[in-house]
């Protein structure tokens, strides 16, 4: 049993609460009364992921560190500080697998939205014009799915499903890959760019993939093509992004996640022309905080009874890699 478990929170709590409450000893926290209770607990549950408060309030003397860090969302990179990442005896587990089938359905939703004009058609609506106009197929087009986890290959299995060519691109490549056939690794990566109708980012954010999609990786891709984020906003360039759409090299762009969020009312992404920009809820369907909350619970459980936990992060990596970390 944890002896003391620390809930860091902002406006809701888990719905589960009392189940967790009978198996720790459980102290609700704010982002700034965090520095009071993190100190000598055995357990923090960040259910407010989106924070650099656990940085902040992470004690000096390693021993009054948590033992165990977990995170209610699939993403890390928050917690991925000197500190807690070179501290062998603190385990940190993500939320992976809550958000696989949900963002996939966003993005398969973006897709089409950007394929069928359907921001246009409810922009005539409004304007109470009645005009018909063709749209694109979505059937035999290439898409480029950036990011092979769990997420990516979600995306890639709904993707297929509709008739599209999916792709992949990690950092080793394959050619026979079960979900996306190929995989492009760096060698190959710009011809797969030249290839795609559309790039789907998908991967998550760490050292080596900050800034990845850059001026030279947009300047790859098919004139015309179109970019979907669902990772990270630091994964692009953004000002590169806004010049390429700016110009009409690039058709348009479906972005769900900034490199400053909220989105700032000055960027030029709001007013581009085929773009979609929507405030971080890729993920956010009506279950997501039960799906959380039982994942939580299952693996404070698990570690009640001295059973493996799920979804342990490989520090030296950023993500869950399915090997020992």
């Amino acid at each position: 049993m944890a002896s003391r478990l620390v809930i860091l929170h902002k406006n809701h709590l888990p719905a589960n609460s009392r189940r967790i409450e009978a198996l720790a000893e459980t102290v609700y926290a704010t982002e700034e009364e965090l520095p009071l209770f993190l100190p000598g607990a055995d357990a923090l549950l960040a259910w407010w992921p989106l924070t650099e408060a656990v940085a902040d309030a992470w004690p000096d003397d390693p021993a009054k560190a948590p033992r165990w860090v977990h995170v209610a969302a699939a993403g890390v990179e928050p917690f991925l500080f000197p500190a807690l990442v070179d501290n062998p005896d603190v385990v940190l587990t993500n939320s992976r697998g809550v958000y696989d089938q949900p963002i996939a359905e966003y993005v398969l939703g973006l897709i089409l939205a950007l394929a069928k004009d359907l921001p246009g058609t409810w922009e005539h609506q409004r304007r109470h014009e009645w005009r018909p106009r063709d749209s694109e197929r979505v059937g035999g087009r290439t898409v480029l799915v950036w990011g092979t986890g769990p997420i990516g290959r979600a995306v890639a299995r709904l993707l297929r499903a509709v008739g599209m060519r999916v792709r992949g691109a990690g950092r080793e490549s394959s050619a026979d890959d079960p979900d996306f056939g190929t995989v492009h690794g760096p060698g190959t990566l710009r011809t797969a760019l030249a290839d795609a109708d559309y790039v789907v980012l998908a991967a998550p954010l760490t050292p080596a993939t900050r800034g990845m999609v850059d001026a030279s990786v947009l300047a790859a891709m098919k004139p015309g093509a179109r970019l979907v984020n669902v990772g990270r906003g630091p994964l692009v360039d953004e000002e590169a992004l806004v010049a390429q759409l700016a110009e009409g090299r690039l058709a348009g762009a479906a972005l769900d996640v900034f490199a400053q969020e909220p989105l700032p009312v000055g960027s030029p992404l709001w007013d581009l022309p085929g773009v979609i920009v929507s405030p971080h809820t890729a993920g956010e369907v009506t279950t997501w905080r039960t799906d959380l909350a039982d994942l939580f619970l299952d693996n404070l459980i698990r570690r009640t009874e001295g059973r493996p936990l799920r979804n342990v992060v490989d520090k030296s990596h950023g993500y869950v890699t399915d090997r020992p970390a």
